[in-house]
């Protein structure tokens, strides 16, 4: 099916009302909950393992749906928490064959970090008409993401964008009743990365050794040692896909890769540590504000939309950054994982 301009904007804003409700039962199930309480494990699946806090979010989600998913847009849910095996639809009772969108979701995006109130996790979500096993983030023409606050902030942000209608953006006051105002957001033009942050992605002790020694050749070929050995580039380890396709947007990154997958296949580490399709299901709104969201190769990305495949991923503020750091990146990767 295509959709419409018309269509998009419906399903954009459904979307936006959908993390809102839940970006509210999960501050208002947090405030009443201490932090060995919601990082309690209440399940392991074949992606990743969910949390008491992810659990909140899980069912605020169905509960929206269930309340509110219109019968014009029958959908089938792809979500982390749910085995792919597993058939979820909307409105309840639909049969898969009988949806004409797939929407792909992460609940929350950085569920370690907001559950020791330590950084901003973010819920992310992506439509894309229904192709059965043939969808693949390409197809994804409508995604939303907002951010789920520490403690210690008052606003939170939500940005959306539908496929050539670009990026909106606008912030919750979640001291004032979930006020809604906009926001300017602007990626870097810069054209390179000295004296700023470009970042390869390197959370958990697996594999940092190599990360490590790509990121420290990346910027050796592109820049050099500085002539007072002040570092030229900083790195920010934000454990959360959509946290840093957020730090693109704003500005305050200009470079991030998450490359584990090459890296843990050198080295033969189990791929869960890896980031899934429905970490990447906001490369849209990137897209859309100008930014490049690719393949480490410079292919388009373009992995399935299921719970399970491990995503390689390299986003640039903007085309002159990819034009700088590409050729290098290539090299490198060439020369340390083949």
């Amino acid at each position: 099916m295509t959709l419409s301009a018309a269509d998009k904007e419906t399903l954009r804003q459904s979307l936006c009302a959908l993390q809102r409700a839940t970006l509210e039962a999960i501050l208002k199930e947090r405030a009443s909950r201490t932090t060995e309480q919601l990082a309690v494990i209440t399940e392991e699946t074949a992606a990743d393992v969910i949390y008491a806090i992810d659990t909140i979010a899980d069912q605020a989600i169905f509960k929206w749906l269930e309340d509110n998913w219109t019968t014009e847009w029958p959908v089938q849910i792809i979500m982390e928490g749910l085995d792919d095996a597993h058939t979820l639809c909307f409105p309840l009772g639909t049969k898969i064959e009988d949806t004409t969108l797939k929407c792909i979701i992460d609940p929350i995006d950085g569920t370690r970090g907001i559950m020791y109130d330590k950084r901003a996790a973010w819920i992310l979500m992506g439509i894309a008409p229904q192709r059965g096993t043939e969808n693949t983030l390409a197809d994804i023409e409508v995604s939303a993401m907002t951010e789920i606050p520490t403690t210690r902030q008052w606003r939170a942000d939500q940005l959306s964008a539908t496929r050539g209608g670009g990026m909106h953006a606008s912030a919750f006051d979640i001291r004032n009743d979930f006020k809604p105002s906009p926001v300017e957001l602007q990626p870097s033009q810069a054209s390179d990365v000295r004296h700023a942050f470009g970042t390869i992605c390197r959370f958990f002790p697996a594999g940092s050794t190599l990360l490590s020694q790509i990121e420290e050749l990346l910027w050796d070929q592109l820049y050099g040692e500085s002539s007072d050995g002040t570092p030229l580039v900083f790195n920010d380890q934000y454990i959360s896909t959509g946290g840093q396709f957020y730090e693109i947007l704003s500005g305050h990154d200009r470079f991030v890769a998450d490359i584990r997958p090459l890296v843990f296949r050198v080295l033969d580490i189990q791929e869960n540590l890896s980031a899934h399709p429905y970490d990447v299901c906001c490369a849209l709104i990137l897209q859309e504000a100008g930014c490049i969201v690719e393949h480490p190769d410079g292919s388009p990305l373009n992995c399935p939309l299921d719970t399970t495949s491990a995503v390689n991923w390299v986003a640039y503020a903007n085309q002159a950054l990819a034009d700088h750091i590409r050729p290098a990146l290539q090299t490198v990767l060439g020369r340390l994982v083949g």
